[in-house]
């Protein structure tokens, strides 16, 4: 049987904790996969900026990439790659880089989800430029904000369409408010939501391939306290729904790392944020449930290496919106949605290839992370966000919530 290496890249920015505790994982886990007629092995690498020759052959088979949302350089190498040696990457470049919030919002609210009200509106100014004043003075049409905010009511939130990491964004509690934020917007495009308020649960639901997690979230914490620790917070149903969304969210657009943000309002789940295609990975604010997020980067980048998985260059919105025209209730095309989902991410084949390749892969993380190398990258990132007097102090609090996860697992 041949022996075959799969080179995994890791396309990294700001990242120092996940990075080590992926690789110091993996040089422990070594798998080996045999695969069809092959015996599989698997090195990683970090992935340089450098001039590049267009034909230049990668040298990799999957990318996990951090950086396309923003750095231009690695977002065009990666598309090279991708159209002429059939790189797998996630998350899909072309996707993160034409489906902004906004885009998430109408495709949901086509396939029928609970999306609040939402309005966009044009930017307070402008930059300018030779076409600006022609154009305004034809076309643009005076508006009143007032009556917008009347429309969807208040409380209600404006935030940028295309943001993230809360940036820009602010509750707005009536009139005067509302004309204060958008005054302060700038050349921002903005869009006006409604606030889904009361609601009994904030929870990001985090997915990876077909992997998800649900986490209780508080948005009004220090940020490493917004992920809770809390567990058993859903009933059966809850979770399965929550889970279905997120599912259904990433598989429409070619996500395969993305985390949902969504309210629970009585028995009904109002997602609000979920083109989150570049998540928080870091232990400063995961904390606890870090240890899951590296596992499940390991467990789905080591299934699609080995599987060749094929890279789906190209979106197909058609089967889900044959589903969303079916006469059936939500739950039904909503299940039809998760279905499509599950299929495009090989959810049997992927549950499978875990149970058979990578059974001892809990072992080995649970191992990992009570060491001195777990602590080491901890403290490394804490070391890059805090000031000095508090490295101490976040570094511990940090290791000791991972072994509570530790000790829950059994360690």
């Amino acid at each position: 049987m041949a022996e075959t290496i799969r080179r995994i890249g890791l396309s990294l920015g700001a990242d120092i904790c996940w990075p080590a505790c992926y690789e110091a994982i993996l040089s422990r886990l070594n798998p080996t996969v045999r695969w069809r007629d092959q015996r599989i092995r698997f090195e990683v690498e970090r992935v340089t900026i450098e001039p590049f020759d267009l034909r230049q052959p990668t040298r990799y088979d999957l990318v996990v990439d951090r950086l396309t949302h923003w750095y231009h350089t690695s977002r065009e190498w990666i598309k090279k790659a991708v159209v002429l040696d059939d790189l797998y990457v996630f998350n899909n470049p072309w996707s993160v880089q034409a489906n902004e919030k906004h885009t998430s919002y109408c495709a949901m609210m086509r396939l029928g989800l609970n999306i609040p009200g939402t309005w966009m509106v044009p930017p307070k100014s402008y930059e300018k430029s030779a076409d600006l004043q022609p154009t305004l003075a034809r076309y643009a049409r005076l508006f009143d904000l007032g009556t917008l905010g009347r429309t969807l009511g208040y409380p209600l939130f404006m935030k940028p369409y295309d943001g993230g990491g809360w940036v820009g964004v602010t509750k707005v509690d009536d009139e005067a408010a509302l004309k204060a934020a958008y005054d302060a917007s700038g050349t921002k495009l903005m869009h006006l939501q409604q606030g889904v308020i009361p609601y009994q649960r904030f929870v990001r639901c985090i997915g990876f391939g077909p992997q998800t997690r649900a986490v209780n979230y508080d948005p009004s914490a220090a940020l490493h306290d917004r992920y809770t620790r809390e567990r058993n917070f859903l009933s059966e149903e809850e979770r399965s729904e929550l889970e279905d969304i997120t599912l259904t969210v990433n598989a429409f657009f070619g996500w395969d790392f993305n985390s949902c943000e969504a309210l629970l309002r009585g028995d009904s789940w109002h997602p609000i944020d979920f083109a989150n295609a570049c998540p928080d990975s870091q232990v400063t604010s995961l904390h606890y449930h870090f240890p899951w997020l590296v596992m499940a980067n390991l467990r789905w980048s080591l299934f699609c290496a080995a599987s060749k998985r094929p890279m789906r260059q190209n979106l197909s919105w058609q089967p889900f919106f044959d589903v969303a025209a079916r006469t059936e209730s939500y739950a039904e095309r909503l299940a039809g949605y998760a279905q499509l989902a599950r299929g495009h991410f090989e959810s049997d084949r992927f549950e499978e290839f875990c149970a058979t390749h990578l059974r001892h892969l809990d072992a080995v993380a649970v191992e990992f992370f009570g060491t001195a190398a777990a602590r080491d990258a901890i403290r490394a990132k804490v070391e890059a966000l805090y000031p000095k007097h508090e490295i101490e102090q976040f570094t511990e609090l940090f290791f000791g919530r991972i072994q509570e996860w530790r000790r829950q697992l059994g360690a």
